[in-house]
């Protein structure tokens, strides 16, 4: 279990190099694109083949993660942006709305993105998808919430520590998978494009533009 994080870890690379190349090609990215990235790191702009003016947006003042030196870092809350109507080129995010809490939540952050930005990307992984990304164990996500919490020691996530110390797993009540309806009704203007793997949807990506002069 020890080097379950080393063994997913070129997968996680793989689909990430992928996505960021079809955000530069779907959203014309160039090194003067102004980009907020709304709950994310620097990580992946390292595999993105255009590397854009970026604005990370996070909700901690000392994130777990080293702010790269050509980019700006603003503390927020991803469904209250601090922005004017279209500040941005491009609003990005990967792997966030299904962290922002209920979907009333979930909502308020689809409407900031939109709102903030000319165009937006925004990824989210399936619930369709058998595996649960984020406890890394089949079908947990697919059972009663009260179920599922009784359940999160023996996720391959809490068994991968079992012996240190133990896991608040208090950011797990705010894990909310979407479904590809819901996808849509979040963003419905949308291009929605559907992650694939073995057939099964893995992810959805929606791409949207405003018709803006």
């Amino acid at each position: 279990m020890r080097n379950l994080y080393a063994a997913i870890r070129p997968v996680q690379r793989h689909f990430r190099t992928r996505r960021m190349a079809t955000f530069a090609r779907a959203l014309s990215i160039t090194p003067t694109s102004r980009v907020l990235d709304v709950g994310g790191t620097g990580y992946n702009w390292e595999l993105c083949p255009v590397r854009p003016r970026v604005t990370l947006l996070n909700r901690y003042e000392e994130p777990d993660f080293p702010v790269p030196r050509d980019m700006t870092l603003t503390v927020a809350d991803g469904c209250a942006l601090p922005f004017g109507d279209q500040s941005f080129d491009v609003v990005y995010s990967n792997s966030v709305v299904e962290h922002v809490g209920d979907w009333t939540r979930q909502q308020q952050f689809a409407r900031e993105i939109q709102r903030v930005g000319r165009a937006y990307y925004v990824q989210t992984p399936a619930k369709a998808f058998p595996l649960e990304p984020h406890l890394l164990t089949p079908a947990i996500h697919w059972l009663p919430r009260p179920i599922q919490r009784r359940l999160l020691p023996f996720t391959a996530i809490g068994l991968l520590h079992r012996g240190d110390r133990p896991i608040d797993f208090a950011w797990y009540d705010d894990v909310r998978l979407l479904e590809r309806r819901e996808v849509r009704a979040l963003f419905p203007e949308a291009t929605l494009m559907t992650e694939r793997v073995l057939g099964l949807p893995k992810s959805y990506i929606a791409i949207g533009r405003h018709n803006v002069p």
